[in-house]
């Protein structure tokens, strides 16, 4: 299930305000990932339709991206599983570049992970905590 497409942003507050001043996306979260020393907000439709964009802001890079990665605006995919685990013990067969093992996410209680694809695209794995009931 496709989740959310996440993009860059230098200015967070200048970003939202774009968003929602120009698409009429609504505001539905905005919160800090310390693990990432970043600050991320969630835009979607009002009326709840479509995908959810993802406003990222790295306050510095983390260590696992690559110097050119540093001038892209696009910063990641996002896709949900049902077993953590499992994703990452088949991707780590298939020899899937990991950038993140999995963590857990303290405000929501999710279980995240990222990868790349085969052109080096970051992709997170979210894992949600009623995902394996």
């Amino acid at each position: 299930m496709f989740v959310h497409t996440s993009i860059r942003t230098s200015n967070i507050e200048r970003s939202i305000d774009f968003y929602t001043r120009f698409f009429g996306l609504k505001l539905v979260s905005r919160r800090e990932i310390p693990q990432n020393n970043a600050e991320i907000a969630f835009l979607r439709d009002p009326e709840g339709k479509g995908a959810t964009l993802e406003l990222t802001c790295y306050r510095n890079q983390k260590k696992f991206i690559q110097p050119e990665y540093e001038n892209r605006v696009f910063d990641h995919l996002a896709f949900e599983v049902k077993d953590m685990q499992q994703t990452i013990d088949a991707m780590r067969k298939a020899k899937v570049t990991i950038t993140d093992e999995p963590f857990r996410l303290a405000a929501t209680g999710s279980l995240i992970a990222f990868v790349e694809d085969p052109d080096g695209t970051l992709i997170e794995l979210i894992e949600k905590p009623s995902a394996k009931k």
